[in-house]
């Protein structure tokens, strides 16, 4: 019997099933439901169907009951809650050898709804719509993280646009969370810190079909300094950080196993879980393998994404801390201490870094777009020894959105008369959505200026309310925001290089824009600064005290307490999304494609997903010589945000050619951004391409590296130890190359061919455990340079006991030297890629 049997009418006896299981924040029959129970209690409550349920009375209950409109609605959603839990979805018929085999999926934060804040910001969001996405596709995913009573923060803004921080605690039996039960007990579990074993309650909230287990500290039998340990998210200093770090990683996965959970993938989303890998190579070491071996299970069967290019994202705690506060475990594997401290130890600054823990514990790395994968292997190329940063093995899978979560019913409406049926579940397929183009302008261009009015009138309260608790006065019959006006929306963690305040740069030039009597603009503005950032602060500070100027009030706004909630109001409702970060700072960014999907056309620097996804007509880019130095790139940038919007952005929304009723060449461009970007920037994609290029290989890494009492992780242990102590006498003792050609007209021939021989002395390392290789750049038709790797086979016998002659065949016009190089790198048919060992030898 549950709290709600005896409340709720056998009629209606599954609505607590929908009330605890997030899926209703992405069902449409889910959300009317609740939202019908009681439509002005629904905003009270925050969208919360748990307190809907704790909030209704008996006397309602029953009214509802014999409703038949509601039981209608009712029914429908529970139709459509059996539906999804009873279809058979993609990862079932495209990898049906894999069913059953769980993906541990770890991440500091989670950002599923907002009637759930344990998230901060994109991070958290991301991670919950991968989640949603994996539930989606049936993916055998189960989350970990941690459960904090004090969420992170609820902000408010003062009369002079000081943040105020709020600090709230949540009750557990308000939210849409229950103890984790296994064999009808409570899950608890003990993590063991300096000096004392804290115990962790294990939490667990329903995402569709996937479990998000979540470790709280606040239980009886802890100190008053550890049950704080789990209460806030980013807070206190860094020995909250790591013990917070601890209890993520490695009480993660102690609740694994405590659920008798043993999954095949363990997925590190940010370094915050790194620690997961240390008590993991703890338990195959008490299960009879050596650190070596432990170690090489651990990374076959792990994958590590970096969200940061910004180096102080990458959390770093001094050796000595580590060893403190890891020394529990440092004690029980002492013959392989040092070994340990190895595996995260930034040696230029004598830290234990836990992004260099990530990536010496998990052969399969990316970062979270084209360009971000790009800058984390130029970032991490010291790590990868004598390598190019092309060749660094960190790939990568560009961030989307939840399709179902961020766009409009108002669109998914449309969509569903225009596209085809299935349009939902095989969103990713492009060619559907050419439907759109089908639509009559006329009620595109409706769809975008109801949901305006609608972020408008949400906006209006929100300020009110400001004022209203600064003591400020009524300021109802002011000038407003209006839905005739072009509106831009900025809304994101106020980061001094996400630069908030980069259009404030020219005053001036903004007045015209703001207050042009024919073509004005009006800004939205919203995000929060870490109680710690006093930088991110002052930029909020700047855009509240301008917007509170003569020439400014009403038409440039700062919200307060920017949340999920806020952010569907305007992603949905705003005409243009700004986003001018410094270039390349912005790894991904996911608010302009939440935007996007609404039809709300994108305008940023081409950083992140932006510089994937713009085509020249899908939107805009802020532009700067990406060569110069910084303070050109920002003078660029501040005159590009200016001009475009005066000379394109503006002219197009509100021209009306032959005085029709719509700007039809804007929606033309809404239909072409949605066409363009809906189907390549949404989690389903994303998580597909995790399951294709990494979930399902590092699978089968699992099984190969753990059958025969795991042979192939103690080959390659021993494989690589014999490489590394034996690679010192790896040379590159001759080459012939026949330079210059047989004749100039030759040398300008780039077809022809001529044969290298490069004489290798390998010592005690065979032969066929190595690849010598010539790397040379080639120019491409679009003026790029490419590298270009030339695979070089044996030639004949030993020129003598441990030295070998190959050869390969070369453009004849390059001479070594100055236009290639010879290398020589161990291979292994048990590797995951070709640097999955530091050792290089080049010449």
């Amino acid at each position: 019997m549950t709290q709600y049997s005896a409340l709720l009418p056998e009629r209606l006896s599954r609505l607590e099933e929908l009330a605890y299981n997030l899926w209703f924040s992405w069902n449409e029959e889910a959300l009317e439901l609740f939202r019908s129970i009681h439509p002005v209690k629904w905003e009270t409550v925050y969208h919360s169907p748990v307190r809907m349920l704790l909030e209704t009375s008996p006397e309602d209950w029953a009214r509802l009951a014999s409703d038949e409109a509601f039981i209608d609605l009712y029914e429908k959603a529970i139709a459509s809650w059996d539906a999804y839990t009873g279809r058979k979805a993609w990862f079932q018929e495209t990898y049906p050898q894999h069913i059953g085999r769980h993906i541990a999926y770890f991440s500091a934060e989670f950002g599923f709804h907002e009637s759930l804040p344990i998230y901060s910001g994109g991070l958290g969001v991301l991670a919950g719509d991968h989640c949603k996405s994996a539930s989606d596709l049936g993916l055998p995913l189960v989350a970990v993280g941690l459960l904090y009573k004090r969420g992170y923060f609820n902000q408010k803004i003062d009369h002079q646009g000081t943040q105020i921080s709020e600090q709230v605690t949540y009750d557990f039996n308000k939210l849409a969370v229950r103890p984790a039960i296994r064999n009808n007990e409570e899950v608890h579990v003990f993590v063991e810190l300096p000096g004392r074993a804290v115990r962790l309650k294990v939490w667990e909230v329903r995402v569709g079909n996937v479990p998000v287990y979540l470790l709280d500290a606040d239980v009886d039998g802890n100190s008053y300094d550890d049950r704080s340990l789990t209460a806030q998210l980013y807070g206190g200093n860094q020995d909250t950080r790591i013990q917070q770090e601890i209890i993520l990683g490695m009480g993660g996965i102690l609740a694994l196993r405590a659920l008798e959970l043993y999954p095949y993938v363990y997925h590190i989303n940010e370094g915050h879980a790194a620690f997961l890998s240390l008590e993991r190579i703890r338990e195959h070491i008490r299960g009879g393998l050596p650190f070596s071996a432990a170690l090489e299970m651990v990374r076959a069967s792990t994958i590590f994404t970096t969200h940061t290019p910004v180096p102080a994202g990458h959390d770093a705690f001094p050796v000595g801390m580590f060893e403190h506060y890891l020394g529990e475990l440092l004690y029980s594997l002492n013959a392989d201490r040092q070994a340990i401290v190895e595996l995260g130890l930034d040696r230029s600054k004598n830290v234990f870094n836990m992004t260099y823990l990530a990536m010496n514990t998990a052969t399969m790395r990316n970062g979270v777009s084209e360009l971000h994968g790009a800058v984390s292997r130029d970032m991490f190329k010291g790590f990868h020894g004598n390598l190019n940063a092309s060749e660094i093995p960190i790939g990568h899978v560009t961030n989307g959105v939840h399709l179902r979560t961020w766009m409009a019913r108002e669109w998914k409406e449309l969509l569903d008369r225009y596209l085809p049926e299935n349009w939902r579940t095989h969103q990713s397929g492009r060619e559907q959505w050419a439907a759109l183009a089908d639509a009559p302008e006329e009620t595109l261009w409706d769809i975008r200026q109801r949901l305006k009015e609608r972020l408008i009138l949400y906006a209006k309260t929100n300020v009110e309310e400001q004022r209203r608790r600064n003591g400020q006065p009524d300021d109802s019959g002011s000038v407003f925001l209006r839905p005739d006006v072009l509106t831009i929306g900025f809304a994101r963690r106020f980061a001094t290089y996400k630069r908030a305040t980069l259009i404030f740069r020219d005053q001036e030039r903004l007045d015209r824009l703001v207050n042009d009597p024919e073509r004005p603009v009006q800004f939205i503005f919203a995000g929060k600064a870490h109680p710690a950032d006093i930088p991110g602060q002052k930029l909020l500070r700047d855009i509240y005290q301008l917007s509170q100027t003569d020439r400014f009030r009403g038409k440039i706004v700062l919200l307060e307490n920017y949340d999920m909630n806020m952010a569907r109001y305007l992603v949905q409702g705003v005409d243009v999304w700004l986003n001018n970060p410094k270039r390349p700072y912005e790894a991904s960014g996911t608010s302009g494609e939440k935007a996007a999907l609404n039809g709300v056309l994108n305008f940023s620097v081409l950083d992140g997903w932006w510089q994937e996804g713009y085509d020249g007509e899908n939107g805009w880019s802020i532009d700067a010589d990406n060569r110069a130095d910084e303070e050109t790139q920002e003078k660029e940038n501040q005159e590009s945000l200016y001009s475009v919007l005066e000379k394109k952005i503006v002219p197009l929304y509100y021209n009306r050619e032959e005085q029709a009723a719509v700007p039809v060449q804007w929606v033309k461009r809404m239909v072409h951004s949605i066409e363009t970007l809906a189907p390549q920037y949404n989690t389903d994609r994303m998580v597909q391409d995790y399951t294709n290029l990494y979930y399902t290989k590092i699978m089968d890494r699992s099984l190969h590296f753990s059958t025969d009492n795991y042979a192939a992780a103690t080959r390659m242990a021993d494989y690589k130890r014999f490489i590394r102590t034996k690679w010192w006498a790896v040379k590159i003792v001759g080459v012939e190359d026949p330079y210059p050609p047989v004749s100039f007209a030759e040398s300008l021939d780039k077809r022809l061919l001529k044969t290298i021989g490069v004489i290798v002395h390998l010592g005690e390392i065979w032969y066929k455990d190595v690849a010598v290789e010539a790397l040379y750049w080639e120019e491409q038709a679009n003026g790029a340079w490419v590298p270009v790797v030339v695979p070089f086979s044996l030639f004949g016998e030993a020129v003598s006991p441990g030295t070998y002659k190959f050869e390969g065949r070369l453009p004849a016009h390059l001479r070594h030297g100055p236009h290639f190089q010879l290398r020589v790198r161990p291979i292994s048919p048990d590797f995951a890629h070709d640097f999955e060992m530091n050792e290089v030898t080049m010449l």
